[in-house]
């Protein structure tokens, strides 16, 4: 599948799982392309709730289409995670959530070109990979990947059309 002039293979390979293209799309700042992304799950999801309730691998890939400061990045899903939890679910992940976003900080910038992944490794915990690494040790909590995946499959996420591509839905 080809989203803004990025090409997404029909599956990947997660640990011992093959996923599946789920859905992809553009994220848009305005008028601007910022990154596209893609969805893969063991089996499709439509909704949401099909998404957070898989228990096995998932993997989010986000593909830069503009360079962008990785230290506002972060902070920018740092917000979208709080903004799709109430503050009782965020204060459990506020740990997380900050060492996702030093993560970022520590990259400085990503190219127009780059691109990370966040895996969801059963029995593993959230993988962040950042051109091509993986960033430190896996976050343990189940609520992570789900507060993470709120950003773009929330109640308010940060773009809608995206939103209803990575569920596979089309325009």
């Amino acid at each position: 599948m080809e989203v803004g002039g990025v090409s997404f293979a029909a599956t990947q390979q997660v640990q011992q799982s093959t996923l599946q293209l789920n859905g992809a799309g553009v994220r848009y700042k305005t008028v601007f392309k910022v990154y596209a992304a893609a969805l893969y799950l063991e089996k499709a999801a439509h909704t949401p709730a099909e998404v957070f309730a898989q228990t096995g691998a998932k993997r989010m890939i986000v593909h830069m289409l503009r360079e962008i400061d990785s230290g506002e990045l972060g902070k920018l899903f740092s917000r979208g995670m709080e903004d799709n939890m109430d503050k009782a679910a965020f204060s459990k992940v506020v740990s997380g959530v900050l060492r996702m976003s030093q993560i970022f900080s520590d990259h400085k910038k990503l190219q127009a070109g780059e691109q990370f992944m966040v895996d969801w490794i059963p029995g593993t915990g959230t993988v962040i990979t950042v051109r091509g690494q993986p960033q430190g040790e896996a976050f343990k909590q189940p609520e992570f990947f789900n507060a993470l995946m709120g950003i773009w499959l929330g109640p308010n996420p940060v773009d809608w059309k995206l939103k209803e591509g990575l569920l596979g839905k089309k325009d």
